[in-house]
């Protein structure tokens, strides 16, 4: 069970990191990561990081609705550690959560969270150089030969 002091509840909060965090998405979830800046009145240095759900009716019925929650709360749990001290993070399960297992949704949040959690600039994608040589590449072998 995820702790209560790492437990988003307030909709502010939601509202908080839906709009102004950082964003990923998977298959089955997304998750959306806000990171407050320290300021001198408001140090988020001894806050803890906080956690919420969203689980639509798009999922399934209740029974499965919570079943999928229960088991993002439980990966969450074990994943909250490596989130910033003060940050406010928002899992949305999508329909296709249900028919995943326990450890197809692990892999699923595992890379979601290294995609918002890695710095800005660096990108798990083809580097700006590969994606140029690509493209001329594609260039030159499409192109008509001239008589």
């Amino acid at each position: 069970m995820l702790s209560p002091r790492n437990r988003m509840r307030r909709r502010a909060d939601f509202d908080t990191a839906l709009r102004h965090g950082r964003r990923a998405g998977r298959n089955a979830l997304s998750v959306a990561l806000f990171v407050p800046q320290d300021t001198p009145d408001q140090p988020g240095g001894d806050a803890p990081p906080r956690v919420g759900f969203s689980v639509s009716k798009a999922v399934g019925k209740a029974v499965v609705r919570k079943r999928v929650q229960r088991r993002l709360r439980h990966l969450m749990r074990e994943r909250v550690g490596s989130l910033p001290a003060g940050s406010l993070l928002v899992v949305r399960a999508k329909p296709q959560a249900a028919l995943l297992d326990y450890s197809e949704l692990a892999a699923q949040l595992d890379s979601a969270l290294r995609a918002v959690t890695r710095p800005r600039g660096q990108s798990s994608h083809r580097t700006r150089a590969s994606r140029e040589a690509t493209s001329a590449h594609t260039t030159a072998v499409g192109e008509q030969p001239t008589q």
